[in-house]
C-alpha cells in the first residue's frame, strides 16, 4: 500500500521508509506538513506516519486538520513524548495508533501493517453512493468490481459529503472543509462534483440549486 511519511528528521525518516518498504509497501516522504498537504491534494495514500513536532506546525493540528476535511486515511503518530496525556490528545485529534520514539523497527512495521489491515474491514460495510461502493478508509470506489479511478480531491470532496449524508452541505462549507477558503475554489468545486457524477453515476451527488449538494 501507499504510506505517506511526514518527518523532517532525515535520519528517522530514511529508517522509517525502508522498513516499511521491507513490507512492500510505497512509501513516499514529505519533510513538513506543507509538503504533506501537496502530496495529499494531488496523491491518493493508504496510511500516514506523522510526527508530531514538524517545522511548519503540529502534527497533531494536521491530524485534526484532516480529520475535519473528511479524510479518513488510517493515521500512525510518532513522538518523543511518551506520556499518556499525550498520547491521549493524539488519539483525541483523529490519529488511529501512538508510538513513541525511540521505537523498534519492528514494532514500526507491525502497526502500519495492523492499519492496512482496517481497509479491507470498511471496505465490506462500505457505503453505497450512486453505482458506487465507497470505502472511504481504503480509499477505493468500485462498480460491479472494477475499481472507479478518483483523484485526491475528487475523494476530499465525496468524504466530506459522505460524513454529512441526508444534510445539505451548502458549497461555503466544502470550500472551507476541502480547500481552506480559497479564493476562486467554488468554480473548481462545481467541476469536480460533476466529475464525481460522470464516475459514480448520475445520482451519486444531489445539487441544490442556490445552496449546495447532498448525498441521499
Amino acid at each position: 500500500m501507499r504510506v505517506l511519511v511526514v518527518e523532517d528528521h532525515a535520519e528517522v525518516a530514511e529508517l522509517v521508509g525502508r522498513a516499511l518498504a521491507k513490507d512492500g509497501h510505497d512509501v513516499v516522504l514529505a519533510r513538513s506538513i506543507t509538503e504533506a498537504e501537496a502530496r495529499l491534494d494531488s496523491e491518493v495514500f493508504a496510511c500516514l506516519v506523522v510526527d508530531i513536532g514538524l517545522p511548519d506546525g503540529d502534527g497533531l493540528s494536521f491530524c485534526a486538520a484532516l480529520r475535519a476535511r473528511g479524510i479518513a486515511v488510517p493515521i500512525l503518530v510518532l513522538t518523543a513524548q511518551a506520556q499518556v496525556s499525550m498520547r491521549v490528545r493524539g488519539l483525541d485529534a483523529g490519529a488511529d495508533d501512538y508510538l513513541p520514539k525511540p521505537f523498534a523497527v519492528a514494532e514500526l512495521r507491525a502497526r502500519v501493517r495492523a492499519l492496512g489491515r482496517r481497509a479491507p474491514e470498511t471496505r465490506a460495510s462500505g457505503t453505497r453512493v450512486g453505482d458506487a461502493e465507497v470505502d472511504l478508509v481504503g480509499r477505493r470506489a468500485t462498480i460491479a468490481d472494477v475499481e472507479v479511478p478518483l483523484t485526491a480531491k475528487e475523494w476530499e470532496i465525496l468524504a466530506f459529503l459522505v460524513a454529512r449524508r441526508g444534510r445539505l452541505v451548502p458549497r461555503g462549507d466544502l470550500v472551507d472543509g476541502v480547500w481552506n477558503g480559497a479564493e476562486g475554489a467554488e468554480g473548481s468545486l462545481e467541476v469536480l462534483v460533476a466529475r464525481i457524477r460522470k464516475k459514480l453515476g448520475g445520482s451519486a451527488v444531489r445539487t441544490v440549486r442556490g445552496e449546495g449538494y447532498v448525498i441521499d
